[in-house]
């Protein structure tokens, strides 16, 4: 794909989604990193639903810590794989007590060394919480990226880098938001919605689907 129709790609992504977001509630980056970690194989609404009920009570390490892991369980026990995220995070606080000052660092080694933080989550909380020009690679975005020939790549990181070389630098820090969310409701798994794309005539999607 050449540089001018990766250009009007961001560009109609843009105009259609002006100021793009994740879909995880949060506060503050504390609370961002706990809901991605949470995110893992689940969700935005499964752990939105979670933390509406922890973070009140408890969104801080301290006070998370202070739950315990059976604590915080009971009110994770609703997403995937909760058993191993309670472990993480209950972990990851007592390491951002005594080593950050209870703050999440802005350095990705030093949030990937986070017990449940990798590669992917250290960008989210980089880019989403602190304004880096990361961009995550997760599956819609893999999908999109390859469907489209935005970035083609056959692993997860080929495609950030690609990602991350090709994008324009205007367009870098919101690339993560729109293309997850492109792939979350338009160019989805099964069938994407190609007659709704606002990218249609600049995807290079064979495949496309037609009206019904």
């Amino acid at each position: 794909m050449n540089p001018a129709k990766r250009r009007a790609i961001y560009a109609r992504l843009k105009d259609s989604m002006p100021a793009p977001t994740t879909e995880l509630e949060y506060g503050t980056p504390f609370e961002l990193l706990v809901a991605v970690v949470l995110s893992a194989q689940a969700t935005d609404v499964s752990v939105n639903k979670a933390t509406r009920r922890l973070y009140p009570v408890a969104n801080t390490p301290e006070s998370i810590l202070a739950l315990g892991e059976a604590g915080l369980r009971d009110f994770i026990k609703t997403i995937g794989l909760f058993n191993t995220k309670a472990k993480n995070v209950i972990a990851l606080c007592r390491i951002l007590l005594e080593q950050h000052g209870g703050q999440v660092p802005r350095d990705r080694e030093a949030l990937e060394h986070l017990p449940g933080v990798g590669r992917k989550t250290a960008n989210v909380v980089l880019n989403t919480a602190f304004g880096e020009p990361t961009i995550a690679v997760d599956t819609h975005i893999f999908r999109v990226a390859n469907r489209t020939g935005l970035a083609s790549g056959k692993s997860v990181r080929e495609v950030e880098d690609r990602l991350v070389k090709f994008t324009p630098d205007e367009y870098k820090h919101d690339a993560h938001h729109w293309l997850i969310l492109h792939g979350r409701y338009t160019c989805k798994a099964r069938l994407p919605d190609c007659p709704r794309c606002v990218i249609l005539d600049q995807c290079e999607y064979r495949a496309k689907t037609v009206p019904t």
